[in-house]
């Protein structure tokens, strides 16, 4: 097989595309027909078809199961991994252009501060560990930052989170940093375009345990789903799965605390910290047992 060029360069085609053209290549020079590299794979021969036209990427299994029916392993894989990282940047990219634009935006955040209320020495932090031995961070704790223009604008987006207690119960290492980020989102909610909930962890099993999730109000009256580590994943598409999703971020706010009560337990929260961690009595604003309420 001839040597082949670096897959690299601003101006290469996508990757997608090259995974197809190549598919389509190597069958062709195999002489196979599409039902019979399906016959051999043992995969339906429209997926197959679809994956030449480029018009999806199928997953890991049936690119190793191309690549050891052609012989040409890690080739097709590694053609894979590039397509399946550029949808990823689209994708992302898809959703900052959509938050920008959003009249209003409601979340769900599962274990980090969501990045619209983050201090910058958070962001900074967060990004370190999500990406160890990448070096400078600062460019994207810079973006990061203008993302919060949007709430503050002369007309800025509404804006309403639910924050999983785990969230605030995970403190940065630097905790005067830790401190000023608790304080910065008390004075967020001092917004009147912005409402926070803090579901504790009383209020037991939920439907959004494990992810988050925003909730997107455009212009347009489009609503826009998405869920996924720090709400700026997977653009839910399916019309069901979006209505299911609206309906268990609706449950989920309704067993939080409603936002006098958020707003003493962050003040809790910071007394704890001043005194060095020590749990605090509870005083003002009583936190509901059941955490139910909005």
């Amino acid at each position: 097989m001839p040597a082949r060029k670096p897959i690299t360069g601003r101006d290469r085609p996508s990757a997608r595309l090259m995974l197809a053209q190549e598919l389509d290549r190597l069958r062709n020079e195999a002489g196979w027909s599409l039902r019979r590299l399906a016959d051999k794979l043992g995969w339906d021969h429209t997926h197959l078809h679809k994956l030449e036209r480029g018009e999806g990427l199928g997953g890991p299994d049936v690119i190793a199961a191309l690549d050891s029916a052609y012989g040409t392993t890690p080739h097709l894989m590694m053609l894979w991994e590039l397509a399946r990282d550029d949808a990823a940047r689209e994708e992302h990219g898809g959703y900052l252009r959509l938050e920008a634009q959003a009249r209003a935006i409601h979340q769900y955040a599962a274990g980090v501060v969501p990045r619209l209320l983050q201090t910058a020495e958070y962001a900074r932090e967060a990004l370190r560990a999500a990406r160890p031995g990448h070096g400078d961070v600062e460019p994207q704790v810079a973006a990061r930052l203008a993302r919060q223009l949007i709430l503050t604008a002369d007309d800025p987006a509404d804006f309403r989170a639910v924050l999983d207690e785990a969230v605030l119960r995970r403190p940065l290492a630097d905790r005067a940093a830790w401190r000023r980020q608790l304080a910065h989102l008390v004075e967020m909610a001092a917004h009147p375009n912005v409402t926070l909930h803090v579901l504790p962890f009383s209020a037991g099993p939920h439907g959004l345990t494990a992810t988050d999730l925003a909730l997107l109000w455009l212009p347009t009256g489009r609503t826009v789903v998405c869920a996924g580590a720090g709400c700026s994943g997977e653009l839910v598409r399916e019309q069901r799965e979006m209505e299911r999703l609206r309906t268990v971020y609706d449950r989920v706010r309704d067993l939080a605390m409603p936002p006098a009560a958020t707003i003493a337990f962050l003040e809790r929260l910071r007394a704890e910290e001043r005194h060095g961690g020590e749990e605090m009595p509870a005083r003002g604003t009583p936190v509901p047992a059941d955490g139910c309420g909005r």
